[in-house]
């Protein structure tokens, strides 16, 4: 789903230390945003990702003044106790039945040494097993699901979609509502306390810039009158940055055979009659969390395992007609940084992305070192009896100058683009810890844009964390 009318169909500027490449840049254009296009895991980060927050500025925002928020958005069916919520409206489940690959590459995780973790959101992070995902009742459950379906028929809410929003409205300093077109219609929602800014990492610096807060000297570029000289908007891009290996197997032991017609139907009749069967899985049902520098306090890098393969843009599959699985690995903490920028005055122009993948050598460092042990637990017992042949990359990739090679060429996005209206007190922060924009009255942020810096893991449990403390911000709870 990362792919098609879903999404705005971006993509980076060349990334220089990846050989060029343009890479593409899936973000949601649908209600819910990442959420309902997403693979589905719910992993939150490590405890010490949320203590750095604190340390960079975000007063109030450590693990232990935001875990109740995690557990207040958690609908677990399965797990309780002080490390999960029940009663959310995010559902959370274990994945019933995981795939043979899956459970097979989860024992392949022990042969090559990382223990088994049945809890990636429990007292410990690191260690190899199946994730939880936002599925309830064997349905995807997005923040649209959970939160926004049963709140549609509130007297207070009005939804309107197909829209474009073109910029926040000011009176003075203070925001009073945003201009939106649908078509060519223009109109202004007003705003009686706040506008509440939630387009994401790229979105919302496209909208702060359009608006006047950012960079003043790139919004006089195009044309749009300053309101408040805010350098970092726009700056401090993170993202994980993912590399794939792909294996094809000696039978149809992957979700691949349901590519044939006959499997096809029958995984349709199965969830239509059953509400069971391949189409209840998220297809990236394993994972693992593991070091690249044995000298890390904590997992640099996290592995989603696939039990099938072409089902990501741009990667490649296996022979026609056979079935494959793949492996992504990507560093959790990159040190490079990225931007956003505008393309133009014009809010129906994409903005610029430039992820800057790869800029710190140690990025490229951990990135091979993923590539390097992804291909040792494919190369274990329990997965090596299934595989007939590694496809991507080839045999010939073994030394280190070779996984490097292999990572700048084949390198992507994980869909985690964080931190570019960062909380702070610094002189690059657009937010305080409270949410609100420097400098402005009456604008608050609420997406993962405000992070500080990229949590180690996927980034939905994280952002919708930070919705959920907005809400008590916002009541004056907090």
């Amino acid at each position: 789903m990362t792919t098609g009318p879903l999404t705005w169909g971006l993509k980076t500027t060349p990334q220089r230390h990846a050989n060029n490449r343009e890479i593409p840049y899936a973000q949601a254009k649908v209600l819910g945003g990442g959420s309902s296009i997403n693979a589905e895991i719910f992993t939150r980060g490590h405890p010490s990702d949320y203590d750095r927050w604190e340390k960079e500025g975000a007063e109030g925002w450590s693990f232990k003044d935001i875990q109740k928020y995690f557990l207040r958005s958690e609908g677990n069916a399965i797990l309780s106790g002080g490390w999960h919520g029940t009663d959310g409206p995010l559902g959370v489940s274990n994945i019933p039945d995981p795939q043979r690959m899956t459970r097979a590459f989860v024992q392949s995780c022990q042969e090559y040494g990382i223990p088994y973790n049945p809890d990636f959101n429990g007292p410990t992070q690191d260690g190899a097993g199946v994730y939880q995902t936002t599925i309830r009742n064997n349905r995807r459950c997005s923040a649209a699901v959970g939160y926004l379906r049963p709140a549609l028929k509130r007297p207070n809410l009005t939804l309107v979609t197909g829209a474009l929003v073109l910029r926040i409205v000011f009176e003075g300093r203070r925001a009073i509502g945003v201009d939106y077109a649908i078509n060519d219609k223009r109109m202004t929602a007003r705003a009686d306390r706040e506008v509440l800014v939630t387009s994401g990492a790229i979105g919302t610096p496209k909208l702060m810039m359009l608006s006047g807060i950012g960079p003043a000297a790139a919004l006089r570029s195009h044309g749009i009158d300053v309101i408040e000289d805010l350098a970092g908007v726009g700056e401090n891009l993170q993202d994980h940055f993912g590399v794939d290996i792909v294996a094809e197997l000696q039978n149809h032991d992957s979700l691949d055979k349901y590519n044939k017609l006959h499997w096809m139907l029958w995984a349709g009749i199965q969830y239509s009659l059953f509400n069971s069967g391949p189409i209840t899985s998220n297809v990236v049902e394993g994972g693992a969390f593991w070091y690249g520098d044995k000298e890390s306090v904590s997992p640099d890098l996290q592995f989603h395992f696939l039990a099938g393969a072409g089902a990501e843009a741009g990667v490649p599959s296996v022979s026609k007609g056979a079935s494959g699985i793949t492996l992504n690995s990507y560093t959790l903490r990159p040190k490079s940084r990225g931007t956003v920028a505008l393309r133009s005055a014009d809010p129906r122009d994409l903005p610029v992305i430039d992820p800057n993948y790869l800029a710190d050598p140690e990025d490229l460092k951990i990135s091979a070192e993923g590539v390097k042990i992804s291909q040792e637990i494919f190369n274990q017992p329990s997965l090596q009896k299934y595989i007939k042949a590694l496809r991507f990359p080839d045999k010939n990739v073994r030394t280190q100058a070779d996984y490097i090679a292999y990572a700048r060429q084949y390198g992507r996005t994980s869909y985690h683009p964080t931190c570019t209206c960062k909380m702070g007190t610094d002189a690059m922060s657009v937010v305080d810890p409270q949410l609100r924009v420097h400098g402005v009255d009456g604008i608050r942020i609420c997406d993962s844009s405000i992070m500080p810096s990229l949590v180690g893991s996927n980034t939905n449990a994280a952002t919708i964390m930070i919705a959920e403390k907005a809400v008590d911000m916002i009541r004056g709870n907090a």
